[in-house]
C-alpha cells in the first residue's frame, strides 16, 4: 500500500512547482493518494487549472484530491506539509511596511515581519496539530511556513509533535552551488552548517575526505565576489565562514534598510502587486481554455521573482546568465519541493540522505539546549532524523543564536498564552530592534492593523 501526502495551503503558488517534483519522483515516493488543500476553493480551482498541463504530460498514477476540508485532507495522511500562508501577501506587505515606518528592517521572516508573521501562523499550526492527532497521529509534519525555525519549535515545544522537520532550501541551494564549483555529484558535498532558521555559517566544504572551504575562500578573494550571496569577499573572509544570505540582515542592517527605503517598495508589497496581475491573468487564461497559456505566465513570473530575489534590500543585482552554467542550475533547482521529497523518501527507506534540518538540538550543538530546534545536518532514513554533532562553535556565532532563541521562544509562550508582555519583551530582544518604545509602537500597530488575524493580547 502507499503512502498518502497532504499540502496544506495548496491554492499557493508554490504548488505547481510541488505537484510538478511530485510527478516526476511519483514511482520512487510509492504514492497512493495526494490531497491539496487551502481554504480558498476557487484559488484551489485556479492551480488546478494551471497545472493541467503538468499533469497531461505526467499523468498521476495516484489518486489526486483537492478539497477545502481540513479533516479530508489529514485524514490517514502519512506526510502533512504546511505552506500556507496566515494574512496572504497582503499581511506581509503590512509587517514589512509598519517596521519600515520605524526605521527598522522589513523583511517576512527576520526580525518584526517574522515577528507578526508568527504571531498570526502559530494558532493556526497548532490547531493542525490538533487536528493531527486526531486524524493521523503517525504522520510526519513537514513545515515550509516561515518563519521555519521558529514554527518547528512551537510544534514540538507546545503541540507536543515529535515527528516534525522545518525545511528550508537555503543551504541546499548553498550545497548543490558548491558542487557545482567543484564539479562534484551534489549528494557527494557535505556542508559542516550550524545554526538557526536563516541564520546558519558554513566551516567546512567536505568533498572525497578534504575541507574545500579554504579553496572556495581564496577563489571568493580572487574574484572579488560571491556568486549567488549578497556579502563582500571581505567579510566572507574575515569570518572563515560562508554565512546563509539572510545574515545579511545582521551583518548589513542599516544599509539593508535604506536600500529598501530607497527602492521605495518593500518584497512583500512588490509580491503583493505582481501576484494580483499574474492571477488576474490566469483567471482570463482559463476563460479562454488557454492552459499552456496560463504555465508560460506562471514561469515568466517565477523568472521575474528569481531575477529580482533581494535585489532591494542588497542593492546588487544578480543576472544568473553571467554564471557558469552548472551554478546557474544549482541556483535555480527544485527548491523547496526537492528538499521536502528528498525527505520523504528517506523517511520511507528509499535511501540514507544526509540532509540540514531543522530539528531539536539534541547536544548537537555545544551552548545551545537539547530541545531547541536548530538548523544542522542530520542523517534521515527509515523513519528516523538523527541529528550529527557540531561541538562547539564561534562564541559570536553562539551569542546571536542564544539571542535570537530567546525571542523565538517569548513570542510562542506570547501566542499561545495571550500575552501582550511577553510579546513586547520578545520584540525588544530581537537584535533588529533598537529597543522598547520602538518595539512597542511596531507592535501596536501590527494589533491595529492585523486586527483579528492576530491572537488576543492582553
Amino acid at each position: 500500500m502507499g503512502i498518502k501526502i497532504a499540502i496544506l495551503g495548496a491554492g499557493g503558488l508554490r504548488t505547481p512547482l510541488i505537484l510538478q517534483a511530485i510527478l516526476l519522483r511519483q514511482s520512487r515516493l510509492a504514492l497512493s493518494e495526494l490531497a491539496l488543500m487551502d481554504i480558498d476553493g476557487a484559488q484551489l480551482d485556479l492551480i488546478a487549472a494551471l497545472t493541467a498541463p503538468l499533469e497531461a504530460a505526467n499523468p498521476p498514477r495516484f489518486h489526486l484530491l483537492r478539497t477545502t476540508s481540513l479533516e479530508e485532507a489529514l485524514q490517514g495522511a502519512d506526510y502533512v506539509i504546511t505552506t500556507f500562508r496566515v494574512g496572504g501577501m497582503a499581511g506581509r506587505a503590512i509587517d514589512e511596511r509598519v517596521a519600515l515606518k520605524h526605521g527598522v528592517l522589513g523583511q517576512e521572516t527576520t526580525g518584526p515581519g517574522g515577528f507578526a508573521m508568527a504571531l498570526r501562523t502559530l494558532p493556526v499550526l497548532l490547531q493542525v496539530v490538533q487536528k493531527m492527532a486526531q486524524l493521523c497521529p503517525q504522520a510526519w509534519l513537514i513545515n515550509f511556513a516561515n518563519p521555519a525555525g521558529l514554527l518547528a519549535e512551537a510544534v514540538v515545544r507546545v503541540g507536543g509533535w515529535q515527528r516534525s522537520v522545518g525545511i528550508c532550501d537555503a543551504p541546499h541551494t548553498m550545497r548543490r552551488a558548491f558542487a557545482a564549483l567543484l564539479n562534484a555529484p551534489p549528494q557527494e558535498v557535505l556542508l559542516d552548517y550550524f545554526g538557526l532558521n536563516h541564520l546558519g555559517w558554513i566551516r567546512r566544504v567536505l568533498y572525497q575526505g578534504e575541507n574545500h572551504l579554504p579553496r572556495l575562500l581564496e577563489l571568493i578573494r580572487q574574484s572579488d565576489h560571491v556568486p549567488g550571496l549578497p556579502f563582500s569577499p571581505t567579510l566572507i573572509t574575515t569570518l572563515g565562514m560562508i554565512p546563509n544570505e539572510y545574515l545579511y540582515y545582521y551583518y548589513h542592517t542599516r544599509q539593508a534598510v535604506e536600500n529598501i527605503l530607497k527602492a521605495g517598495i518593500s518584497r512583500g508589497e512588490q509580491l503583493a502587486a505582481w501576484n494580483e496581475s499574474l492571477f488576474a491573468e490566469l483567471r482570463a487564461l482559463r476563460a479562454a481554455e488557454d492552459y499552456e497559456g496560463m504555465l508560460r505566465a506562471y514561469q515568466a513570473y517565477l523568472k521575474q521573482r528569481g531575477q529580482t530575489y533581494m535585489v532591494n534590500e542588497s542593492g546588487q543585482a544578480h543576472n544568473l546568465e553571467q554564471l557558469d552554467a552548472a551554478l546557474a542550475e544549482s541556483l535555480s533547482s527544485e527548491g523547496y519541493a526537492g528538499v521536502a521529497l528528498d525527505l520523504i523518501e528517506a523517511l520511507n527507506g528509499h535511501a540514507l540522505r544526509q540532509m540540514i534540518l531543522n530539528i531539536p538540538n539534541q547536544g548537537a550543538i555545544q551552548g545551545m539546549a537539547a530541545d531547541e530546534v536548530v538548523e544542522i545536518p542530520a542523517l534521515v532514513s527509515g523513519g528516523a532524523i538523527q541529528p550529527l554533532s557540531i561541538g562547539d562553535i564561534p562564541q559570536h556565532c553562539l551569542g546571536l543564536m542564544q539571542q535570537v532563541k530567546a525571542y523565538e521562544r517569548l513570542t510562542i509562550e506570547a501566542a499561545v498564552q495571550g500575552s501582550y508582555a511577553k510579546a513586547l519583551t520578545a520584540l525588544t530582544l530581537h537584535p533588529l530592534v533598537p529597543g522598547f518604545e520602538v518595539a512597542k509602537l511596531i507592535l501596536d500597530e501590527y494589533r491595529e492593523r492585523h486586527g483579528d488575524l492576530f491572537p488576543p493580547l492582553s
